[in-house]
Parts: C-alpha cells; sequence; structure tokens
C-alpha cells in the first residue's frame, strides 16, 4: 500500500522535503512507518520518542492500522523559540 508522509519541524530539513509517498506493508501501523522513516533519518534520534502522529488529521498511536492512501503527518516536538528583545528591560 502506499500513504503520503508530510515531514513538519526538524523532519522536513532531515528528509530535504516536506512530504513523500511511501510504500509499506498491507496492514502496516503508524509505529512501522515510524520504524521505517526513523532508519532513514540521521542525527535526529531524540525526537522519535516523543512524536506526534496524524493520520488523515486526526491524531493516531502507534497501533493503528494504516489504509491506502493515508496520509500520514509526523510532528516532532518543538523546542525553543525566540527570546525577546526586550527581554530584562523596563516596559515603561
Amino acid at each position: 500500500m502506499r500513504v503520503r508522509v508530510l515531514y513538519f519541524g526538524v523532519l522536513k530539513d532531515v528528509f530535504g522535503r516536506s512530504g513523500e509517498d511511501v510504500e509499506l506493508a498491507d496492514e502496516a501501523s503508524v509505529a512501522d512507518l515510524m520504524a521505517a522513516c526513523r532508519g532513514r533519518a540521521v542525527g535526529v534520534a531524540g525526537v522519535w520518542d516523543s512524536m506526534a502522529v496524524a493520520v488523515n488529521q486526526e491524531y493516531a498511536r502507534g497501533v493503528d492500522v494504516l489504509k491506502d492512501g493515508d496520509e500520514v503527518a509526523l510532528l516532532p516536538p518543538v523546542s525553543g523559540g525566540v527570546e525577546s528583545r526586550f527581554e530584562g528591560q523596563d516596559a515603561g
């Protein structure tokens, strides 16, 4: 079967694209897809343990079985942010 995988955050940089079609065995689960992607992603080992996954725009669990044509979004955790340039200054 074929599913469309959308990459967000650091995964977009790691895979060099925002998405791709992935071939999987029939009855493959979300966990199977993640294992296949994880094996190809170099340098981001820590993100997989707290990855959020959405199948057809609904949050999914690792045990959920995928169907041909599903759209799977891999959403790594977001950290950091931009420090305010006003931090430490008086507001008034």
